[in-house]
């Protein structure tokens, strides 16, 4: 397991008594922790209308996080490319690329990252559709070609590293077809991640961005000293997303202790997690959890954590960067 890359992806969420400036200060103390260990990106999602989730312009994030490190790659786990101007978007990665040279990655999807309301306002055109997706994605690509006679800028810098985003088969295959690197949302799909990702193997045809398939997994790990202190650490995360379930709004992470006042059967966990796969668990738990996927071919895990006491979520990338180093 030693060869596997670890990475960070975060959905920046807005913690129960803070205020958004308060929880946005997490992002750069957790992107200098995880540089140190050794991490390799630090990635930010694209989320609306959702007020426990800081993450809605990841743009803007991302200029913030590099500016804050040295090394670690930062980029957009996703930018929702449908959401967007594909020229807009060369500009803007153009621009963070010309700021952080050799150190931006632009991962791509087409969910929406929010409801239809929200959808529509960020489109305005309510015709466009994820359909188009591959041909957005040649379109962005021929901007940062400069095969258009309109240029995106700034000119005279490098492509941004660019990543296909999925949580189904079609990303995949787009990915394969293209080839460029995949990263599957093992975290929100309850689609089988390594059948997925042996698919992408399989069918990779290389290119001039990549010649060799570069498979990444996404996945939402809890880990701590014990399993009971794990379980106890992702009643926060439980429960925020039961009550999106429950409710359709999403809502400030909870702190443990309020979470508890919110007690959840087996049963509605056993649902949950079956819609939000994660892995909970002391290191060697989480060694076993995920030995069948880091068979998959995976080069890369890319790891989200909602755990609302910052140092406990620290010491979780910690942890599990120690436990997959022991071979």
């Amino acid at each position: 397991m030693s060869d596997i890359k670890l990475s960070v992806l975060d959905l920046c969420p807005i913690l129960s008594g803070e205020s958004a400036s308060e929880s946005l200060r997490h992002p750069v103390a957790l992107a200098r922790f995880v540089e140190d260990l050794g991490f390799k990106r630090y990635w930010v999602a694209e989320h609306h209308d959702m007020e426990g989730i800081g993450s809605s312009s990841p743009e803007v994030l991302i200029g913030h996080i590099a500016g804050a490190t040295k090394t670690i790659r930062v980029g957009s786990g996703g930018i929702m490319l449908p959401n967007h101007s594909t020229y807009h978007m060369a500009e803007v990665f153009r621009t963070l690329e010309a700021l952080y040279p050799g150190r931006i990655d632009m991962g791509l999807g087409r969910a929406p990252g929010s409801g239809s309301k929200a959808t529509h306002a960020l489109r305005r055109n309510i015709s466009l559709s994820a359909d188009n997706f591959p041909e957005e994605l040649e379109d962005l690509i021929r901007y940062f070609r400069d095969e258009v006679p309109l240029k995106a800028v700034p000119t005279q810098v490098n492509m941004p590293e660019i990543w296909m985003l999925g949580s189904s088969d079609f990303g995949g295959r787009l990915a394969a077809y293209r080839g460029l690197p995949f990263a599957f949302a093992q975290h929100f799909s309850g689609l089988p991640a390594r059948e997925i990702i042996r698919m992408y193997i399989e069918e990779f045809r290389p290119s001039e961005f990549l010649q060799e398939p570069l498979p990444m997994m996404a996945s939402h790990i809890i880990c701590a000293e014990t399993d009971e202190e794990a379980e106890e650490l992702a009643m926060s995360s439980d429960v925020s997303f039961a009550k999106f379930f429950s409710t359709g709004k999403n809502m400030p992470l909870p702190t443990v202790a309020e979470a508890k006042l919110t007690p959840l059967s087996p049963m509605d966990k056993a649902q949950l997690r079956a819609s939000f796969p994660k892995f909970v668990g002391s290191p060697d738990s989480i060694r076993r959890q995920l030995g069948p996927f880091l068979k998959s071919g995976i080069k890369e895990l890319i790891i989200t954590c909602m755990v609302y006491d910052q140092k406990a979520r620290q010491r979780s990338y910690e942890l599990v960067s120690q436990a997959l180093s022991r071979g």
